[in-house]
């Protein structure tokens, strides 16, 4: 059985690790004291044994005495091999940097300090820094929180470009079957899971056991009880609302798309033809299936090498690995909310506002200390501050992934790279983007 140390992340953990789920402004939880039990009869309603319904008593117990103390899981269990590309080598080191001596110790400065676990700066395909912060190295497997959401979207990508999946538009009933015939369900379709559109119960905090946002987090069984069980709210496709619901269903999608175990396809879809290494996943239970909208362990490297798949339009080193017009697509926002794409964070450059986990409660709003520089900047975004900035105008990537920064020093979402763009810039013949107008008009769905 393996066993890997996670950071602790914040009481929001409860809601499994995303990005944006919680109020900003709800700075303390009323916890109740002692191990909470099921409620009786909550075991035979599910269908599910008793021996599953006392792991996820045990775990969400655990999770409830770590909120009390201000953290997280203390470890995901159990976890299966993500076995990464056999030939992974580091990625190449820059042999004369573009960026300044002080600007790259400006930014590793600003990553001690805040907790970070990883610090990387890529430019134009090579790496200009590269830092690693306590008992973490380059081979180290990061806890990636909602990182793995941007990675369903890749996933998703291979499984058309391979005929696995026909389009992006059909149906999730095709794969999850159990939904033929749900007037509702048969209306998902795959883009809704990646764009947050299914219509499904948007992500909340709950202190309730039986409550469907705990059991579809910590359950051993939580992929069963998502597809059984998990409530249908609004029109799918009406509206956006971020649930890590949403991603847990790639993992039986890809799994009954490919006949392959979730972890493998990742290897052998994805980070094989980048060249990048492996790590862990977390499995509901011994030989179950795999969180997808959470819990991915890999090297920094390895999310860095995603980026640069990305930002080269799917293309890795010649061959297309995603399909033509599927970044693009990654890159597009919906009405409901024009900052996120499909599994992609895509900043408003002209405030200090990045956008909302739902828009429509103001949830998860985000606040920096101002406009991105680069229009065209996106992102992997996870709990607790994982990010991985793609920044087309200087050819960047940044990485920072850790714990969230101790009380006495905030995380600014720009600091780190408009630092850098506006050092980037200063190189001979360079010159600063113009600030860009509001655009009148926000990308429409597709």
């Amino acid at each position: 059985m393996r066993r890997h140390f996670i950071a602790g992340c914040a009481a929001s953990a409860l809601l499994g690790g995303a990005a944006l789920a919680q109020d900003p402004q709800a700075t303390a939880l009323q916890l109740p004291s002692g191990d909470i039990a099921m409620e009786s009869g909550a075991a035979s309603l599910a269908g599910f044994s008793e021996e599953d319904e006392a792991l996820y008593t045990a775990r969400f117990n655990q999770l409830l005495e770590a909120a009390r103390m201000g953290a997280g899981l203390d470890s995901y269990d159990p976890l299966e091999p993500v076995a990464g590309a056999s030939d992974a080598a580091p990625l190449p080191v820059a042999t004369a940097n573009t960026l300044s001596a002080s600007a790259l110790a400006t930014a590793e400065s600003y990553a001690a300090q805040r907790n970070s676990s990883a610090l990387i700066i890529l430019r134009g395909g090579k790496i200009e820094h590269e830092s690693y912060y306590g008992e973490f190295a380059r081979e180290t497997p990061l806890v990636s929180k909602s990182l793995a959401k941007p990675v369903t979207a890749l996933l998703i990508g291979r499984a058309l470009a391979q005929g696995h999946i026909e389009s992006l538009d059909q149906p999730v009933a095709d794969f999850i079957t159990e939904w033929k015939g749900d007037a509702g369900r048969e209306k998902i379709l795959i883009r809704h899971l990646l764009d947050m559109r299914t219509g499904l119960l948007p992500q909340g905090f709950s202190m309730d056991p039986v409550d469907m946002l705990n059991r579809s987090y910590l359950h051993p069984r939580h992929d069963e009880l998502i597809i059984r069980f998990y409530p249908l709210t609004h029109e799918p496709g009406d509206r956006y609302e971020y649930a890590n619901s949403n991603s847990e269903l790639i993992a039986p999608v890809i799994e009954r798309a490919t006949g392959m175990r979730y972890g493998d396809y990742i290897t052998k879809a994805l980070l094989e033809p980048i060249g990048a290494m492996g790590g862990d996943i977390w499995l509901n239970r011994e030989g179950g299936t795999a969180h997808s909208g959470c819990c991915l362990l890999l090297p920094g490297q390895s999310w860095v090498r995603m980026a640069m798949l990305v930002m080269n339009d799917g293309v890795w080193q010649g061959e297309r690995l995603l399909p033509e017009g599927y970044v693009e697509e990654m890159r597009t926002g919906t009405p409901g909310n024009p900052y996120y794409g499909l599994g992609l964070w895509l900043p408003d450059t002209y405030t200090q506002r990045r956008g909302y986990a739902h828009p429509d409660k103001k949830v998860g709003q985000v606040f920096h200390g101002e406009p991105y520089l680069d229009r065209d900047i996106h992102m992997f975004d996870g709990n607790s501050n994982q990010v991985v900035y793609m920044i087309p105008s200087a050819d960047m990537i940044i990485l920072r992934m850790g714990n969230s920064p101790p009380r006495n020093k905030e995380w600014d979402n720009a600091f780190l790279p408009n630092m850098l763009i506006r050092d980037a810039h200063r190189a001979p013949g360079a010159t600063m983007p113009e600030p860009q107008p509001q655009p009148q008009a926000r990308p429409q769905p597709r």
